[in-house]
């Protein structure tokens, strides 16, 4: 009966594991992998006939096996993270760059748009209109939209 409910209790280990890789898989960046790793493992352990619960050396072999598995999870993981931090880009931060007009702007709408470090903004001329292929350069951010100069 002992065995049975070990092995009964490898299965429940198991299954759980199973569910949080499932849940891992849906959403992302929840880090169940790591617990899921090491329910796993145990499950297998139990069903293999380790005691892991009543026996010293149960314990010991579970506990260095669950955290192998947890070091090898975070390693795996952070191979496959990109290391660099993501870009961000303010229209305050975008003051004195250049760009490239790619639809006419002028002074009284926002419907110009510019390329500026392949990002698309909508802007307005400080009074002048500036045609398509056009290199401008910010001198403001006003609300949603930059406000741009021609260079000449």
């Amino acid at each position: 009966m002992v065995l049975l409910e070990g092995i009964a209790l490898g299965w429940i280990l198991i299954v759980m594991g199973a569910l949080l890789l499932l849940f891992e898989v849906h959403s992302p960046g929840f880090f169940a992998t790591v617990p899921a790793t090491v329910l796993i493992i145990l499950g297998v352990l139990l069903l293999l006939g380790v005691d892991i619960f009543n026996s010293g050396w149960g314990v010991v072999v579970g506990v260095i096996i669950a955290l192998c598995a947890a070091g090898l999870t975070v390693l795996m993981y952070g191979r496959i993270t990109p290391n660099e931090s993501p870009t961000t880009i303010s229209r305050d931060s975008l003051i004195g760059k250049e760009g490239q007009v790619i639809k006419q702007i002028d002074a009284t709408t926002i419907n110009g748009k510019v390329v500026i470090a392949s990002t698309e903004w909508s802007a307005h001329s400080t009074g002048s209109i500036i045609p398509t292929g056009k290199t401008v350069r910010v001198v403001d951010s006003e609300g949603v939209h930059i406000v741009v100069e021609e260079v000449n």
